[in-house]
């Protein structure tokens, strides 16, 4: 199981706004947002490529995590449900989940507050020791470039990137309609003057996993950003090679499919 390293960014829910978003910047600043992976990327981004250097065998594949959260709506006070789906290859080797009380309302920005504390409770249940997780939210396309994936990847230290469904901030080099299955369009602070950083700055990737052959029909991208310890190219890499023919990367198709079946275990209070 992970262990926390940083327990000064642990999230705290009773803080000021103000003190979470200064440690935000914090964290940001302590985030690594280039390539420190302990396995060889190009083994799900490019297995021809690797396999002159590697066997590409299910052994030699990563342990991959996909964390989501699902919610107890009928509960007062309100609970979340964090999964946990860890992944080698295609074989399922966990999954857990752990209920806890949400102690704040959801504030843009401010994710990994009101739910980065069920996630490390989840985490605390593993066994394996992942060696990348996969976020649904984001990371560093974030206002200060520290959402849930960077939160979390920092207390942990640990690998991580985060895939969201919608575009929290920052600007794409270019148009995300109608994109082929595969595309890549950079995100960059650009002029959104809510982004604490140059405008240059690549936050991340719109990333095109499924399209449909149709012309009447579209799927938006997903936002792919650096969590901790994975570089912008490489986070979304990573989330096409662990892609298996639908919109989400498998870790976490899977985890908020197990997130919706684990409710049942958890009665309502």
């Amino acid at each position: 199981m992970p262990h926390i390293v940083r327990p000064e960014f642990v999230p705290d829910a009773s803080l000021s706004r103000e003190r979470m978003e200064g440690l935000q910047r914090e964290i940001a600043d302590e985030a690594r947002f280039q390539d420190a992976l302990e396995f060889d990327p190009r083994v799900l981004t490019n297995p021809l490529e690797s396999a002159s250097t590697a066997t590409t065998g299910d052994r030699e594949q990563p342990v991959v995590a996909g964390v989501d959260q699902s919610f107890l709506l009928e509960d007062e006070p309100e609970r979340a449900l964090s999964a946990i789906v860890v992944m080698r290859g295609e074989t399922v080797l966990e999954r857990v989940s752990a209920v806890t009380p949400l102690q704040i309302p959801y504030i843009p920005g401010l994710l990994a507050f009101r739910e980065g504390g069920p996630i490390l409770e989840a985490m605390a249940e593993l066994s394996v020791e992942p060696d990348l997780f996969l976020f649904d939210g984001s990371g560093r396309i974030h206002f200060r470039q520290a959402g849930i994936a960077t939160h979390v990847g920092v207390v942990l230290d640990v690998p991580a990137v985060g895939v969201a469904k919608s575009l929290l901030c920052g600007a794409p080099s270019s148009t995300l309609e109608d994109l082929p299955t595969g595309s890549t369009v950079p995100i960059e602070a650009g002029d959104d003057s809510r982004v604490d950083a140059p405008a240059e700055t690549r936050l991340g990737y719109a990333v095109q996993t499924r399209q449909y052959e149709s012309s009447n029909r579209h799927i938006n991208p997903l936002y792919v950003s650096p969590g901790h310890r994975v570089g912008a190219e490489t986070a979304a890499a990573l989330v096409v090679g662990c892609t298996a023919g639908y919109k989400l990367p498998e870790p976490i198709r899977l985890a908020d499919a197990y997130a919706e079946e684990a409710k049942a275990e958890y009665p309502l209070e």
